[in-house]
């Protein structure tokens, strides 16, 4: 448990790390083209009507009627979801004449996912 007197801010005498260390830490540094698209993908997991997506797809591939029952919205908003998952390369798309099924793009998809969930139940 965090206490709540605990300051976020250095003390006014400290004077950082040493010089070198802090040369490490500054290599250290995540490139702001990665950190933009580690925010995006949390953007992504950060809707409900997404992580209920992504989460039958974790169970099987399916089709846009099938998520649609599943969640009980329209094809046409599940749809859109589906179009912004594909495009941050979450899921990915199989046609199979003229249905197109849907499943996650990678064993990292689920890994991330079955991880946070994970985490969630942890106490």
């Amino acid at each position: 448990m965090e206490r709540s007197d605990i300051q976020e801010t250095c003390d006014e005498t400290c004077r950082g790390s040493e010089a070198a260390e802090a040369a490490r830490l500054e290599d250290k540094r995540i490139d702001d083209h990665t950190a933009a698209d580690l925010a995006d993908l949390f953007r992504a997991l950060g809707d409900p009507t997404r992580v209920k997506i992504i989460y039958a797809l974790l169970q099987q591939e399916l089709c846009v009627h099938d998520i649609s029952t599943v969640l009980g919205m329209g094809q046409s908003a599940v749809s859109h979801q589906l179009r912004y998952l594909r495009n941050l390369r979450i899921v990915k798309r199989r046609k199979a004449g003229k249905t197109v099924f849907y499943s996650l793009d990678d064993v990292h998809i689920e890994e991330i996912f079955v991880q946070t969930l994970q985490h969630l139940k942890h106490e």
